[in-house]
C-alpha cells in the first residue's frame, strides 16, 4: 500500500489502533490508521475535533496516557518498527534527537519555575555529552532561529507572551537536529498574526533543514498552503489521503467536501457556508458500517453495515467510502 506515493519513506505508520480505557468505557480513538510520510515532505492531518489526530502523534512519540494502549499495528521510523523499542531505548535513539514533537498548546508545556535557558540545557544535556559553552551557542542559533532576540533565554515563561513561547518550544524541539518534527496544531491559542508568523516560521525551518514533518490542524486552507499530502481523520479513521492539492481541490470522500464548504472564502463572497449535520461519534459506541454514515447525506444500506477500507482510486489518491464519485 502508498507505493505510488513515496520511494523514500521516513515514517510509515501500518494498521494502527489505540485504545482508551476507564472503569466502563472503551474508546476506539485511533483504529486500523495506515499511512507513509517521505523524507524532506511535509503531510497534514486534518479534522474535527475528538477525530483522533493528537492520539495519533502522541502514539508515534509514544507519550500515551497511562490509560492509553496501542493495540496493534506498526509505527516504522527509517526502516525500523520503534513499537518494539523499550522506554530506554525510546528515549536515547528517538524522542527529541530522531523525532522532535510540538504538542497542542505547547506554551503551557514550560516549567514555569525555571529560566528558558535552563529548560533547553536540561534537554541537550539528557542527551548529549557537550560542554556547557557548546550548547549554549547552540540554544542562541535556535533560538534566533525561530525570531527571536538571544537574551530572551533568560527569563521566566511567565515574562512571554504566547507567540514566544510557542516560538521557545520550536526552537527547543530543533536543538537536538531531528529529522521528522511532529506539530499537534502549534496556532492553536493564538491570534491571527501571531499564527501566521509562527507558520512562517516553522515553514521557514522546515526548508532550510529538509524537515520531514507532520502538522496536524483542523484548518484545511492552512494545510493546503504548507503540506505535500494531506490525510483526511474522522472517528479515529483516515478517510482519505492523498497529495494535499487533489484532497484541496478535488475531494472524493463525503467528509471532506463537507469540511470545505464550511470555509468561508474571500475570493467568492457569494459561497453559501454549510454545515455538518449531527455530531461526532461517541467512540465509545461508534455507529455499525461507515463511522460517518449517520451524518452522510449519501449514506446507503451499505454504508450502515460494513466498514469501508481506504482504496486506491487514481494515483496516489486513497479513499475509505462506498460512495466514491457522488458529491455530498
Amino acid at each position: 500500500m502508498f507505493e505510488e506515493v513515496t520511494q523514500n519513506p521516513i515514517l510509515e505508520v501500518k494498521n494502527l489502533s489505540v485504545h482508551f480505557y476507564s472503569k466502563n468505557r472503551e474508546v476506539k480513538a485511533v483504529e486500523d490508521v495506515s499511512f507513509v510520510l517521505e523524507k524532506g515532505k511535509v503531510l497534514g492531518v486534518a479534522g474535527e475535533s475528538g477525530s483522533g489526530k493528537s492520539t495519533l502523534a502522541k502514539a508515534i512519540f509514544r507519550i500515551l496516557p497511562p490509560n492509553g494502549r496501542i493495540l496493534k499495528g506498526e509505527i516504522i521510523y527509517k526502516g525500523n518498527n520503534i513499537l518494539t523499542y523499550d522506554n530506554k531505548r525510546l528515549q536515547k535513539e528517538i524522542r527529541w534527537k530522531s523525532i522532535a514533537y510540538v504538542p497542542q498548546v505547547s506554551m503551557n508545556s514550560l516549567d514555569p519555575v525555571f529560566k528558558v535557558k535552563d529548560q533547553m540545557l536540561e534537554t541537550i544535556f539528557a542527551h548529549e555529552d557537550v560542554s556547557k559553552a557548546e550548547a549554549l551557542e547552540r540554544i542562541q542559533n535556535a533560538i534566533t532561529s525561530v525570531g527571536l532576540p538571544s537574551d530572551i533565554i533568560d527569563r521566566f515563561p511567565h515574562e512571554l507572551s504566547g507567540g514566544q513561547k510557542q516560538r521557545v518550544m520550536i526552537a527547543m524541539s530543533m536543538l537536538l537536529n531531528p529529522e521528522l518534527l511532529i506539530a499537534d496544531e502549534p496556532t492553536t491559542a493564538l491570534d491571527v498574526i501571531v499564527q501566521a508568523q509562527i507558520l512562517d516560521t516553522i515553514k521557514n525551518i522546515q526548508r532550510e533543514k529538509n524537515l520531514s514533518m507532520m502538522f496536524i490542524t483542523h484548518d484545511l486552507a492552512l494545510l493546503a498552503e504548507i503540506s505535500n499530502m494531506m490525510a483526511i481523520m474522522y472517528a479515529g479513521r483516515i478517510v482519505e489521503f492523498g497529495k494535499a492539492e487533489d484532497i484541496y481541490y478535488n475531494p472524493l470522500h463525503p467528509y471532506t467536501q463537507l469540511l470545505l464548504k464550511a470555509i468561508p472564502s474571500i475570493k467568492d463572497r457569494k459561497k453559501k457556508l454549510v454545515s455538518i449535520p449531527g455530531d461526532v461519534p461517541d467512540l465509545s459506541n461508534p455507529p455499525p458500517g461507515c463511522p460517518f454514515n449517520p451524518r452522510c447525506p449519501l449514506a446507503g444500506d451499505i454504508c450502515r453495515r460494513e466498514t469501508p477500507e481506504l482504496t486506491r482510486i487514481n494515483g496516489s489518491h486513497y479513499v475509505a467510502c462506498f460512495m466514491v464519485g457522488k458529491n455530498a
